[in-house]
């Protein structure tokens, strides 16, 4: 190459100001996601668990007493209880920001840290290297496979979480041999980010369980290098030492990361919680999001093509050396794409932090692939390309556009006025543009207003599932039988719940040994239908979605009243 087509490759392909002021394709990724998540009818979808109703009361329950707490204040069946609020910290953010602005601040903070994690990962994967083409579709597939857990829960933040861990534990594999501005130069001191993270992330979510998973892979990596280099040269003594360092920082880190999630109101009896409730074998073939995914949907399908796009990344052999060497990157890489596998297989709940792993580790391995068959090609029908057609250089020309961009103007902006419109009432002006709310057509609404214009004491049974909507709805006022807490209701609880809920023989037990006065449950249910022909029950409303059933003997004054059809 002369010295001026080298010029040329190292010319800026925009001008100073365009690269601050242009948005990249991470930029309008971001943008995008926030803009559907909460402008659209998806602002909705967040809203569609409702276990963010307790976590939101929970939140403002500790900012008004500015205590964590440490029994049940929700439940009537099991009032006073230890229970472990283990996601405080998202509990008293949520509870703020539903205090400040609504539901509609809860979907902006759900909809930005959703628009983060997959923008972000976009810009790792073309940082790594990646084809701009094929970090476009990989990101586009684990969106679109993780769009069954878009839900305002704590577990959105530990999909971010788990993004900062990775790229933490990867920048510190490599050895430094590129510039000092690279992204792959030696960071050793990044490590020692890890027990921070960790100490904020066990106070968010469980999910920081991932972070020691991927801790204990790359030192198992450097661990392997270690022993598996011989000392007949003087460079593989050199790596073995480097290895050898390598694994005693991580162990070092790993110990020290351990001990940062002690930092947490429960201490070291919330990993005993944790342990036993994701030991506890009823409750892990119970709960829906534990179980396997259903490869019939249209998320799940996207995932099966990343599991697919990951054989082909396992199975193809690069011909291109890299100029880097990673610190026993071949076999982490083996390690995290056997881990999100199986964990994305295991329990449908993982396949968003799975689709993440798998395309940041994948990414670079097709992009090999694809410029390999592409050369191949090339070579091969190099005059037959039809006039017109895209240059072979064009992805090239995209990457090192994508990456020259950086100003991230247009995302700044977004936000802010995203965030002037949430705490405006959801409105520009006059012009209302978010309306975050509990879909009617999936959470007794009408059933839930009809008791609360009444002011109906509890206890109220009602499906796991509704719990927290009711909390959201009813407390302090009233209290619910059950909620989907199920580390803190337990095994025995819920077996007899169920019995209840499928009508099984003896399902009146559990309701007469709570003193349950009010029933709210899903229209048409096995539990509704027997309530009707039941005469210790009567009931008081039904629409389309819920019926609400009350004991007679407490509601003499009522009789004669027929239940209400909106």
């Amino acid at each position: 190459m002369t010295i001026g087509s080298t010029s040329s490759a190292k010319r800026d392909p925009h001008p100073a100001w365009a690269q601050r002021l242009l948005p990249s394709i991470g930029d309008l990724i971001f943008i995008s996601l926030l803009g559907l998540l909460a402008y659209s009818v998806l602002s909705v979808r967040l809203l569609g668990d409702a276990g963010i109703g307790w976590h939101i009361r929970t939140g403002q329950l500790i900012l008004t007493t500015h205590t964590i707490p440490r029994v049940d204040p929700f439940s009537s069946a099991l009032a006073g209880q230890p229970w472990f609020a283990w996601e405080w910290l998202y509990d008293g953010l949520v509870g703020w920001l539903d205090r400040a602005a609504g539901l509609n601040g809860v979907v902006l903070f759900t909809a930005s840290v959703i628009a983060l994690t997959f923008s972000w990962a976009f810009h790792l994967l073309m940082r790594r290297g990646t084809n701009f083409l094929v970090a476009l579709i990989l990101v586009l597939l684990a969106t679109s496979a993780s769009m069954i857990h878009f839900l305002a829960r704590p577990h959105v933040v530990s999909w971010l979480l788990t993004v900062v861990c990775f790229v933490i534990l990867e920048e510190s594999a490599h050895r430094k041999q590129t510039p000092p501005n690279s992204y792959n130069r030696p960071r050793s001191w990044s490590l020692w980010l890890l027990p921070p993270l960790l100490a904020v992330w066990v106070n968010v979510h469980g999910g920081f369980l991932v972070a020691f998973v991927l801790l204990g892979i790359y030192w198992l990596s450097a661990v392997w290098r270690w022993f598996r280099l011989t000392e007949d040269r003087f460079e593989p003594v050199l790596q073995k030492i480097r290895a050898r360092k390598r694994a005693r920082d991580l162990a070092l880190v790993g110990i020290v990361s351990a001990l940062a999630t002690l930092i947490n109101p429960y201490g070291w009896k919330l990993h005993v919680h944790i342990y036993r409730y994701l030991s506890n074998r009823f409750l892990m073939d119970h709960i829906d999001e534990f179980q396997s995914p259903n490869f019939h949907g249209v998320a799940q399908k996207c995932f099966a093509v990343l599991l697919m796009l990951t054989l082909v990344a396992v199975a193809a052999k690069s011909r291109q050396a890299s100029t880097v060497q990673p610190i026993g990157v071949r076999s982490s890489e083996v390690l995290i794409v056997l881990f999100a596998v199986y964990s994305g297989l295991y329990a449908s709940r993982n396949i968003p932090v799975s689709a993440l792993l798998l395309i940041l580790v994948i990414g670079p391995r097709l992009s090999n692939a694809l410029e390999t068959f592409s050369a191949t090609l090339s070579k091969r029908s190099i005059d037959s390309r039809p006039p017109g057609a895209a240059s072979p250089h064009f992805l090239q020309r995209m990457q090192v556009i994508e990456s020259s961009l950086y100003g991230h103007i247009w995302p700044i902006m977004a936000i802010l006025l995203t965030c002037w419109i949430t705490f405006h009432a959801g409105k520009l002006g006059t012009k209302p543009l978010m309306n975050a709310h509990f879909d009617t057509k999936r959470f007794p609404v009408g059933a839930v207003s009809y008791l609360e214009q009444r002011n109906v004491e509890g206890p109220i049974f009602t499906p796991d599932f509704w719990g927290g909507y009711l909390i959201y709805r009813l407390y302090p006022q009233t209290k619910v039988v059950i909620d989907d807490r199920h580390d803190f209701y337990g095994e025995q609880f819920l077996k007899s719940y169920l019995r209840t809920m499928h009508a099984e023989p003896a399902w009146k037990d559990f309701l007469d040994r709570h003193d349950v006065r009010y029933i709210v449950v899903p229209k048409d249910s096995a539990l509704a239908n027997i309530l009707l022909e039941t005469p210790d029950w009567r009931s008081i409303y039904s629409d389309t979605v819920a019926s609400a059933f009350v004991r007679t003997p407490a509601t003499g004054q009522e009789s004669g009243k027929s239940a209400p059809r909106p």
